[in-house]
């Protein structure tokens, strides 16, 4: 039983890890549809996370839900918008090629097809990161054309006061 908590909290703490490194990317990626598809895998992630921390709870575990701030450069030009999601597209098939072979291992079942399907999430999340770097802008549906093409960039920062 400790094994599996021990393999479900390092999977906590590197999914942790990703998700704070795309909330750092959000902030440097303005593009919009490219933004609302990172504020979608942000969401994704948050649930994600909270599935694990449930079932860590549950086998009597503890997770830590502090992790240090990725330090992510780049800036807004959109160079260093296309250098950034493509770092987070090799960054999801690596934490996939990593954790693959370990989850097809699990012998618990419930546990196994729960981060089988955060792999295959973060697979989709890959995807999204490849289209956005290719330019594409219908990234989480395609958008009607009486609505316009879009103007502008997002801010970094959600609030300004």
């Amino acid at each position: 039983m400790n094994d599996l908590i021990e393999l479900l909290t390092t999977f906590h703490g590197e999914k942790l890890a990703m998700l704070l490194r795309h909330q750092a990317g959000a902030r440097l990626v303005s593009q919009y549809d490219a933004n609302n598809a990172y504020q979608y895998i942000i969401n994704r992630e948050d649930v994600q996370l909270s599935w694990l921390t449930s079932a860590i709870a549950e086998l009597g575990g503890k997770v830590e839900n502090e992790a240090p701030e990725p330090d992510r450069r780049g800036g807004s030009s959109a160079d260093a918008s296309a250098g950034i999601v493509a770092e987070d597209a090799r960054d999801a098939q690596a934490f996939v090629d990593q954790w693959r072979p370990r989850v097809n291992a699990m012998t618990h079942d419930r546990h196994r097809r729960m981060l089988q399907v955060i792999l295959g999430e973060t697979l989709e999340q890959k995807r999204f990161f490849q289209q956005a770097g290719a330019g594409m802008t219908d990234l989480l549906g395609r958008r009607s054309e009486k609505a316009g093409a879009r103007v502008g960039t997002v801010l970094s920062t959600r609030w300004l006061e």
